[in-house]
C-alpha cells in the first residue's frame, strides 16, 4: 500500500509525530517536514524541514514514497535514497546510502538546541510545548547553532554518510521532562519489521468489505490506525484523532462513528473512543466541542447522538455489560438533562441549537433565517437518547427513572411531530418566532432515523425524498443541501457536499424505515466513490473529488462500516 505524503501524513499509532509533504506558507518553504501535532488544529506543527544533499552539501532531488512502515525518499541516481521509519511513538528513525539529510529547524520565542554530547544535540522547542533529541548513530554529524542574546536563531543539522559504508544514520526522539539514553538502538530494519506488523495486524482485525473495495480498507485502515495518539495532557484515553493533517482534535460527535467502527474488533479502545467526551464533562452536563492533548474547546457543543451510538454499539458487542453501563449511566442523562434545562429558550419543550456548529451541520440551511434554531434532528437524537437510558436505567433497578425517561421519550416524539412537521415535510425554524428556515437541507430528514416510531405517513414521505433522483441522491450518494437548491455549492461544506456521518446517520434511518434495499444502494455508492476518492472530509456530491483535509478518520470508520454492514 502507497499513499501520497500531500494528502496523507506518515504517522503511526499512539505517536504525535508526523511526516508531510507541505505547500509553501507563511515562512515556510514547500517541502518535506518531519512535524508534531500537538496543541490543536490551528497550525501544520512543522518542526524540521527534510532535505537529501550531495557530498559536497548541495539539495538532491528526490520522490517520497510512503507505506505504513516506512517512507523512502529516490533521489534520480538509483544507488542513492533514504528512509524514515517512526520506530515508536516518539522516535524518528533516518537512514540514508550514497547522502546526507539535512534537518531545519527555524527557532522562534525562546527555542534553542544545546549539545548534550558528542553524539546528541537537543532542540528545546517552546513553540511546540516539547523537546527533541538528535542522535547520531553511523556516519558524521554537523551542527549549526547561532546564538542570538536568550535563543538560537537557526538550527541546522546535516548527517553525513559514513566513508566506509556509505551510509548514515540517526534519530530524532520526542519528549517533554526528561531525555534517558539508550543502551543499544534495534537495526532499522528491525524497526521497520516491527512497524509493518503493528499495522498488519491493525488491518487484519478491520471491519471487512467486498474484495473490489479492499485498497479502501487498507488506507482506511492505515488513517485511523495512524491517528490515534496516547493518552496525555487533557486526553484522559487513547483518542483517535480525526486527521493528523491539520484536524489534529476530536470533536464530539465524530468521536461517535470512530467508536462504533471499533467495537466488533477493539472493543476497548472503542469504549474509550466512545467515553473520552465524558470523562470532561462539566458539572451542568455539557461536554466540550472538541479536546486534545493541551485543552478542550467548549464555546460550541455537538448534537446528542450518543444515546443512538450506544444503542448500535450494544447491539455488536458484549463486552458492554453492567460496568460499563453504570460508568455511562450519569453522565449520559446529565448530558441529555443539560439540552432540555439550558437549550430551550423559548420553553416549548423542543430544545434548540444556538449555533450551526452545534448541530455539527455547520453552515446548513437549516440556519439560513438567524439563531438559535429548533430542529427536528435534535428532537429525533433526544428521543432516542431518552429511550435508551431508559432501557439502561431498567437494567440497572432503576424503576421509576427508567419510567421518567421513558415518558419524556413519547413525549418529545409528540412534540416533534405536532412541531416540525408541516405540509408533508419536516421544517425547521427560529426558536421562539417558530420563522421557518429557506432552503432544502438533508439535515432535516434525521429524524428518519426514528424508522417505526414514526407514523407511517411521515415514513414514506422521507423515503421519497431521500429516493427522489436529483434532489439529493446522485451517483455518489446524499448531497447535504439538494442539488437543485438556489443554496447549493460544490464545495459548500454542509450546504451540497457528502460527508460520512450524514450519509451513515441516513443510511441507518433509511433501514430503520423498512428500505434496507436504499441504504445498500446509497452505501454501495458512498463506498465506491471513497474507493476512488480517498477518505476526505467531504467530497463534491456530483464529481465525488475528496475535499478539504483529505485524510479523516470519521470517514475512514464510516467507509469501512457501511462496506461491512450493507455491501457484504
Amino acid at each position: 500500500m502507497k499513499f501520497d505524503l500531500s494528502i496523507v501524513p506518515f504517522s503511526r499509532r499512539e505517536s504525535f509525530l508526523a511526516v508531510s509533504m507541505l505547500p509553501e506558507g507563511k515562512n515556510r518553504q514547500q517541502g518535506l517536514y518531519l512535524r508534531t501535532v500537538r496543541g490543536g488544529d490551528d497550525k501544520f506543527g512543522e518542526a524540521f524541514r527534510i532535505e537529501l544533499l550531495d557530498q559536497l552539501g548541495r539539495p538532491l532531488p528526490f520522490t517520497p514514497d510512503a507505506s505504513p512502515e516506512a517512507v523512502r525518499l529516490s533521489s534520480p541516481a538509483s544507488a542513492i535514497y533514504a528512509e524514515i521509519c517512526i520506530s515508536d511513538s516518539r522516535t524518528v528513525r533516518f537512514r540514508a546510502k550514497g547522502c546526507g539529510i539535512r534537518l531545519t529547524f527555524m527557532p522562534a520565542a525562546y527555542d534553542y538546541a544545546y549539545e548534550v554530547n558528542s553524539d546528541s544535540w537537543e532542540m528545546n522547542s517552546f513553540t511546540h510545548e516539547c523537546r527533541f533529541m538528535l542522535t547520531r548513530l553511523v556516519g558524521g554529524m554537523k551542527m549549526e547553532v547561532p546564538w542570538d542574546k536568550i535563543k538560537s536563531s537557526r538550527v541546522v543539522a546535516e548527517f553525513t554518510a559514513d566513508t566506509d559504508t556509505n551510509m548514515a544514520e540517526f534519530a530524532v526522539e520526542e519528549f517533554r521532562t526528561v531525555w534517558e539514553p539508550r543502551n543499544a538502538w534495534e537495526p532499522f530494519d528491525d524497526a521497520v519489521k516491527t512497524t509493518r506488523a503493528d499495522f498488519t495486524q491493525w488491518l487484519d482485525r478491520s471491519l471487512s468489505v467486498p474484495e473490489r473495495w479492499q485498497e479502501g480498507r487498507g488506507l482506511a485502515a492505515y488513517i485511523t490506525w495512524s491517528c490515534l495518539v496516547p493518552a496525555e495532557g487533557c486526553l484522559t484515553r487513547p483518542a483517535m484523532y480525526m486527521s493528523k493533517n491539520w484536524m489534529t482534535n476530536i470533536w464530539s460527535w465524530d468521536h461517535c462513528f470512530n467508536a462504533m467502527a471499533l467495537v466488533r474488533h477493539d472493543p476497548k479502545l472503542a469504549w474509550d473512543q466512545f467515553m473520552i467526551f465524558f470523562d470532561r464533562q462539566d458539572d451542568s452536563g455539557l461536554i466540550p466541542d472538541f479536546v486534545n492533548d493541551k485543552y478542550e474547546l467548549w464555546n460550541c457543543n455537538k448534537p446528542p447522538i450518543h444515546g443512538w451510538t450506544l444503542a448500535w454499539m450494544m447491539q455488536r458487542t458484549d463486552y458492554i455489560r453492567e460496568a460499563q453501563l453504570r460508568e455511562v449511566y450519569g453522565p449520559l442523562s446529565k448530558w441529555t438533562r443539560w439540552w432540555f434545562r439550558y437549550r430551550d429558550g423559548d420553553g416549548d419543550g423542543i430544545p434548540q441549537y444556538n449555533h450551526g456548529n452545534d448541530s455539527g451541520w455547520d453552515n446548513s440551511t437549516a440556519f439560513n433565517n438567524g439563531i438559535p434554531v429548533e430542529s427536528p434532528d435534535l428532537a429525533a437524537f433526544l428521543v432516542i437518547q431518552t429511550e435508551l437510558l431508559a432501557e439502561i436505567a431498567g437494567l440497572l433497578g432503576l424503576a421509576e427513572e427508567s419510567s421518567a425517561w421513558r415518558q419524556l421519550a413519547e413525549d418529545t416524539l409528540a412534540k416533534m411531530i405536532s412541531h416540525f412537521w408541516k405540509d408533508g415535510k419536516f421544517i425547521s425554524c427560529r426558536s421562539g418566532t417558530h420563522e421557518p428556515s429557506e432552503g432544502d437541507s438533508l439535515l432535516l430528514f434525521v429524524p428518519i432515523l426514528l424508522g417505526k416510531r414514526l407514523p407511517e405517513h411521515i415514513r414514506m414521505a422521507l423515503l421519497e425524498g431521500l429516493r427522489e433522483d436529483n434532489r439529493f441522491l446522485t451517483e455518489n450518494g446524499w448531497a447535504t443541501e439538494s442539488v437543485s437548491s438556489p443554496y447549493y455549492l460544490p464545495d459548500g461544506y454542509w450546504r451540497g457536499p457528502i460527508w460520512a456521518p450524514s450519509t451513515m446517520l441516513l443510511v441507518e434511518g433509511a433501514a430503520a424505515a423498512g428500505d434496507v434495499e436504499l441504504a445498500r444502494e446509497v452505501s454501495k455508492r458512498f463506498c465506491s466513490m471513497l474507493n476512488r476518492s480517498g477518505m476526505a472530509e467531504n467530497f463534491d456530491a456530483i464529481t465525488g473529488e475528496g475535499l478539504r483535509d483529505r485524510a479523516f478518520t470519521w470517514t475512514s470508520s464510516v467507509f469501512l462500516i457501511l462496506g461491512h454492514e450493507y455491501t457484504s
